[in-house]
């Protein structure tokens, strides 16, 4: 989406979690946060609770991926399977640590983490889309590939002129 709409991207996971996977200090993540989203143009990517208000206070759209408990699963086991046996390097240096495949401790491994948190932030994100609060955000809401893959094909930069 970045990059259709020649926007600065701006991963949360990158600027949250440092070498060795140590996690950066909050003051210091808000405001590494607030840097980026200073910028005219962005996309952010990630989902942290500590810097939530500051980025949709700043947002005009937040895409929303609803999908089915079945897929995400599905999709994250074989994502950190396929990181693990090639040692894909993340954020920083990081690499996806073999006990993401076998710890059931969601502050351990992102496939625990994933199959606790689904339902939490289904409710949290269905709740902001009726929050008075947002009401100036416009929430796209994909339940599908099919539907994620339409949005994505009709995202262009507004900047440009047809003709």
């Amino acid at each position: 989406m970045a990059r259709a709409l020649v926007a600065q991207h701006i991963e949360l996971d990158g600027i949250f979690h440092q070498p060795g996977w140590t996690a950066i200090d909050g003051d210091i993540f808000k405001a590494r946060v607030l840097e980026a989203i200073a910028a005219p143009r962005w996309v952010v990517d990630g989902n942290y609770s500590t810097v939530h208000d500051l980025v949709w206070e700043r947002a005009d759209t937040v895409v929303w991926f609803d999908l089915p408990f079945a897929v995400v699963m599905a999709r994250t086991i074989r994502r950190t399977v396929r990181r693990v046996v090639t040692r894909q390097e993340l954020w920083n240096g990081n690499k996806e640590p073999w006990s993401n495949l076998y710890s059931c401790d969601p502050e351990k491994s992102i496939i625990a983490w994933s199959a606790t948190r689904h339902a939490i932030y289904r409710q949290r994100y269905a709740d902001a889309e009726r929050d008075p609060r947002w009401e100036g955000i416009h929430f796209v809401r994909l339940r599908s590939q099919r539907e994620a893959d339409a949005f994505a094909a009709g995202v262009t930069n507004p900047t440009l002129k047809k003709e």
